[in-house]
């Protein structure tokens, strides 16, 4: 053979390997990748980086596998409150439009996807005193049942109205309180009078069809927030409202809406009362999901264990914040700037998911940079000094509008885990990281990667006998996008 045939069969054998690496792009599988991070990254792209064939290696890494699967995600989020529109509208209108856009739209912004409502009055309701849809006392009828306070140009329904202009998301509502008059008594004992249950169930109710009369439907229904802290309602009440009245009059009048356990103040208080509500068959029949608040910021293995006692039901982490009554010293200010509170957030993200929650919701979406403003009302709870941390600061005075590290953190996961995929499998330990992995709805992949150490570490993830490096920066999250079914995977 001469060296013009050596040299045409050696051409055509590398345009051949070139072509087959062209056609079969899972011989070095490429993933999207985008970081937030203290060297100033926000949701940034980053060069692709690749899955590529190499034996799994001896160093600390993750190992995912896809082939088991665990909770469905319904979404992530925040809260609307009254103190919401009252800081927007301190703004011109396309400042007002950004905010939301950021915040709702899932291409230009974080894609919040689970939002919180309120029940009436609750700290944060801040357009007016406090009230109820019916303050009437003794209505047991609702004659004066009326929503006209959330009908405002600070109330709910145009907030929310509003903001699926940017966005879809799904719904929760929980109460702090029913009418006063439906309690024993509001200065001394807080439960409700059992002659009122039949009216209180058909107050939820008529809550829902006003709401959607205004076009808006409340996807899940949580008869009360904090039960025992805010209402004075034992678990043993709220089994025999749920089971007695509430269930069966939605049922009777063909309501959508599905009924959450009460919003329980911590994960500790949810594994003692849940029980009493959902070993009653009469009662947990017309459950369909679970929501826990994460104060205190410990216990998620007791929601592990609640979630292998209720597998059916998906659990919803649905409020916590930083404020003085909670977490935070009154030297620390609020609403916090510093970047560094973003890693704390993306632990409490990682410890929920990891137990087992389908969302997680945090509580103010927007407040001024005082961490205001909020409603007095002491006897309910709501008492001064109630300055808390919000996902987004509106300077009312300056009209500069800071996006927190919990914004970026929080949309690392409603930007990229969208409602309908599941989490999956993943296995590993490394020093001040943790990983966990997800599946979208449409068969591709989602890989959040937090990195808690002031330093650059490096890390691998290994899929189906692949191999990715991984460099993250001091202090961020990182989330990396791939498809597995790419022609030439051949491990598909």
């Amino acid at each position: 053979m001469d060296s013009r045939r050596i040299h045409a069969t050696a051409l055509r054998l590398i345009l051949f390997i070139l072509g087959s690496s062209l056609m079969f792009p899972g011989f070095s599988q490429e993933v999207t990748v985008y970081v937030t991070s203290k060297a100033g990254d926000r949701l940034a792209s980053k060069p692709p980086l690749h899955f590529v064939e190499k034996a799994a290696r001896p160093e600390p890494g993750f190992r995912v596998d896809d082939a088991t699967t665990y909770q469905k995600i319904d979404g992530f989020g925040a809260s609307f409150l009254e103190a919401g529109p009252i800081c927007l509208q301190s703004l011109d209108d396309s400042a007002q439009e950004a905010v939301l856009r950021a915040v709702f739209n899932a291409h230009q912004g974080a894609g919040f996807s689970a939002m919180k409502t309120v029940i009436g009055a609750t700290d944060f309701q801040s357009a007016g005193p406090y009230y109820t849809y019916d303050d009437m006392p003794g209505d047991l009828k609702l004659l004066h049942f009326s929503i006209a306070r959330d009908l405002q140009p600070a109330g709910l329904i145009p907030y929310i109205k509003r903001a699926r202009q940017h966005g879809s998301f799904v719904l929760q509502a929980p109460m702090d309180y029913p009418p006063d008059w439906m309690l024993f008594d509001v200065q001394k004992n807080q439960d409700v009078n059992p002659r009122a249950l039949p009216a209180l169930a058909r107050y939820y109710l008529y809550y829902l069809r006003n709401y959607k009369k205004h076009g808006i439907s409340i996807e899940y229904l949580s008869p009360f927030n904090e039960p025992g802290i805010y209402t004075k309602i034992p678990a043993e009440k709220i089994r025999d409202l749920i089971r007695n009245y509430v269930g069966p009059l939605f049922t009777k009048e063909g309501v959508e809406t599905k009924i959450q356990v009460c919003d329980f103040a911590n994960r500790g208080d949810a594994a003692t009362n849940l029980p009493v509500i959902l070993d009653d068959p009469a009662a947990r029949k017309y459950v369909r999901s679970i929501s826990y608040h994460g104060y205190e910021f410990k216990d998620y293995n007791k929601i592990a264990a609640l979630h292998e006692r209720y597998p059916d039901l998906p659990f919803w982490m649905t409020e916590v914040d930083h404020s003085y009554g909670t977490d935070t010293p009154r030297s620390q200010p609020l609403p916090r700037y510093d970047y560094e509170d973003g890693d704390f957030w993306g632990a409490q993200i990682f410890s929920d998911l990891e137990a087992g929650a389908s969302a997680w919701i945090y509580w103010n979406l927007i407040l001024d940079e005082k961490g205001g403003p909020y409603l007095l009302s002491e006897e309910h709870r709501d008492g001064p000094d109630n300055f808390q941390h919000p996902v987004i600061i509106v300077n009312r005075r300056t009209k500069e509008v800071t996006y927190t590290a919990l914004y970026y953190y929080l949309a690392h996961f409603s930007k990229f885990v969208r409602p309908g995929a599941y989490r999956i499998r993943t296995e590993g330990a490394v020093a001040g990281v943790r990983c966990i992995v997800f599946k979208t709805p449409a068969g591709g992949m989602v890989a959040e990667v937090l990195n808690s150490q002031p330093r650059q570490v490096k890390t691998e993830l290994h899929w189906r006998g692949k191999l990715l490096e991984m460099t993250l920066p001091p202090l961020s999250i990182t989330t990396g996008l791939w498809n597995p079914t790419d022609r030439g995977d051949s491990t598909r």
